[in-house]
């Protein structure tokens, strides 16, 4: 497997941050009482980009499949500026178990046999990546601490970030 250059690396790191930090569902608390971590699965897509609107519909698809096979769909990110042939897929569990029992249920689901089947038929999707990764303590949903306008300028060396 390759190495991500800086652009990727990048983008891998903005979208998970921010679709994390959008997350709906807090961490379910176990029985010591600490908070159990979820995982999620980063999905780097290579798409055509002259079949976007067909990975949209792709993906919008797997908002109603996704839930009902046991996955948090965090969501699907096209690509917006830069790259036009990455796209993103992020869905959390609560485990690696979660996971496998997720993938078998999509195995039988009609609705996804027949979403993979439509991506697979038009070619949409080049080449297909999965990383699991899991939150560090401490370090999710930070928001900023700059008060009023600061926090949507951005800054001198935003760029460089």
């Amino acid at each position: 497997m390759r190495q991500l250059d800086r652009r990727e690396a990048i983008g891998v790191i903005a979208a998970t941050g921010a679709a994390l930090a959008l997350r709906r569902n807090a961490p379910a608390a176990s029985s010591t009482g600490r908070t159990t971590m979820t995982i999620t699965c980063i999905i780097r897509y290579q798409i055509d980009p002259f079949q976007r609107d067909g990975f949209k519909q792709y993906a919008t698809s797997w908002g109603r499949i996704i839930p009902r096979c046991g996955g948090h769909l965090v969501g699907y990110f096209l690509p917006h500026e830069g790259t036009n042939d990455v796209a993103w897929g992020l869905i959390a569990f609560d485990s690696l178990a979660a996971y496998e029992r997720y993938k078998a249920r999509l195995r039988t689901d009609p609705e996804a046999r027949e979403n993979f089947a439509m991506a697979q038929t038009k070619r949409l999707i080049l080449r297909e990546e999965r990383n699991f990764v899991e939150v560090v303590d401490g370090t999710f949903g930070l928001r900023s601490t700059l008060a009023g306008e600061e926090r949507s300028a951005p800054g001198p060396d935003a760029a460089g970030a």
